[in-house]
């Protein structure tokens, strides 16, 4: 798939090359903009700085203002000479000090090479630049220019992830709504740069005030995301879990709504660590998170509080068998666990850790308006231990009306102390 992308971007600029007929001022107006996007790297990357301090290694590129705006105003050579002088300096300054692969760099700019003769092609077939002036028409014709351009970017860059992983989410081929409004965003401040640049060339010069302040918002916005989120697995950070938690139930009463919460300890995860490394532990835990995400609803609360324990707040379970969906979110969350096997790189070679378990301690949250988020855990916890107690690798959900005792819902296979106290181990990858 990247070889094709890469070998049609070649050739469709060659071709461009052999067509083209150069102006002076087609020329200096892509130097103009190749200047542009460099400066606006180096004053970007000033800005990432600050992202970078509190541990975020990403890189917020906007350079599709410049890219689009090339595509718009000028013959697809010079716009792909434009984009290829725009991107080498970003491999050089930004994605190779990163680490970042050279094949999915060169593959995105394959990628923005063919959207831009895409979009100068819409761009050339409408009556060029100067039918921009002409009212409606010609804010549809900049509008079709722009929506081929995202279309091509955006497609070839999901079929490339799909190519790669079947089981691709919608949000892992197209990006998350936040990512695909920033693209919008840049898209549009591209076309407005075209139109300026029609006047003056001197208006690039205000381009830049808007451009940084994007650059800000996103900044600050991921730096946001990154406070609320746990590194290592992704999910909500206790702090952040416990203020939308309080939200949560305070809805709920308001709503009269059930909600029920889970807290979820990973048994003998200290032997993980211990034998094969934290790296090791890291994986695991990134495992386990993903196997409860995946057995909880999409608006279901899922956080990590330190170590190996996760909690889970479930709202609005079905009325009259809200404890029993709970149990059996529970059981599921609990047999995918011991499902899992996770290969991890050691000093020594692959490994693959299983036999992982994982105790469940559930409870229906009280509805008494006194009640807080601690309080509900406290009786959650207690569920837990006693799921520990019972030999682990198992589930109990506690009934708050008798203040934290935790009867059970049926005898669930779960209570099986010979498989439950088994601690996790670790095999050799099949060579």
């Amino acid at each position: 798939m990247l070889a094709v992308v890469e070998t049609l971007a070649l050739v469709l600029v060659a071709l461009s090359w052999a067509a083209l007929r150069p102006t002076v001022g087609s020329a200096v107006l892509a130097l103009v903009l190749a200047a542009s996007g460099i400066v606006h790297t180096e004053v970007a990357t000033g800005v990432e700085r600050a992202r970078r301090r509190v541990g975020e290694k990403s890189y917020t590129d906007l350079s599709t203002i410049w890219t689009f705006a090339a595509a718009l105003l000028l013959p697809a050579a010079l716009a792909s000479a434009t984009i290829t002088v725009i991107y080498t300096y970003l491999w050089f300054r930004v994605w190779k000090p990163a680490r970042f692969p050279l094949f999915r760099h060169t593959f995105t700019t394959s990628t923005v090479l063919l959207a831009a003769v895409a979009a100068r092609e819409v761009v050339e077939r409408t009556g060029g630049s100067e039918a921009w002036s002409a009212g409606v028409a010609g804010l549809a014709a900049l509008a079709c220019a722009t929506l081929v351009y995202a279309a091509v970017n955006s497609l070839l860059i999901a079929l490339a992830v799909a190519t790669s992983n079947p089981d691709a989410k919608p949000a892992d081929l197209f990006g998350h709504l936040d990512d695909v409004a920033v693209e919008v965003a840049t898209l549009c401040l591209g076309a407005m740069l075209a139109l300026t640049l029609t006047v003056s060339w001197w208006f690039v010069l205000f381009a830049f005030v808007p451009i940084l302040v994007l650059q800000r918002a996103v900044m600050f916005r991921e730096l946001a995301d990154a406070a609320t989120t746990d590194g290592k697995t992704g999910l909500l950070t206790a702090t952040a879990w416990n203020a939308r938690a309080g939200e949560a139930m305070v809805r709920a009463r308001r709503e009269r709504t059930s909600l029920a919460m889970l807290v979820l300890d990973l048994d003998h995860f200290k032997k993980v660590n211990d034998t094969h490394g934290h790296l090791a532990g890291d994986r695991v835990l990134a495992a386990v998170a993903d196997a409860v995400r995946a057995e909880v609803r999409g608006d279901d609360l899922v956080g990590r509080f330190g170590g190996e324990e996760f909690v889970v707040l479930l709202p609005g379970l079905p009325a009259g068998r809200a404890a029993a969906e709970l149990h059996a979110v529970a059981e599921r969350i609990r047999q995918r666990v011991t499902t899992l096997i996770v290969p991890v790189d050691t000093p020594d070679g692959p490994l693959s850790i299983r036999n992982l378990s994982i105790s469940v301690g559930g409870t229906m949250v009280p509805t008494a308006p006194s009640t807080t988020v601690e309080q509900a855990m406290a009786i959650a916890d207690r569920a837990l231990y006693r799921a520990k107690d019972s030999g682990r690798n198992a589930v109990r959900i506690a009934d708050h009306s008798q203040h934290g005792a935790a009867p059970q819902l049926g005898a669930p296979q779960s209570d099986r102390e010979p498989e439950a106290a088994e601690a996790p181990r670790a095999e050799p990858e099949a060579s």
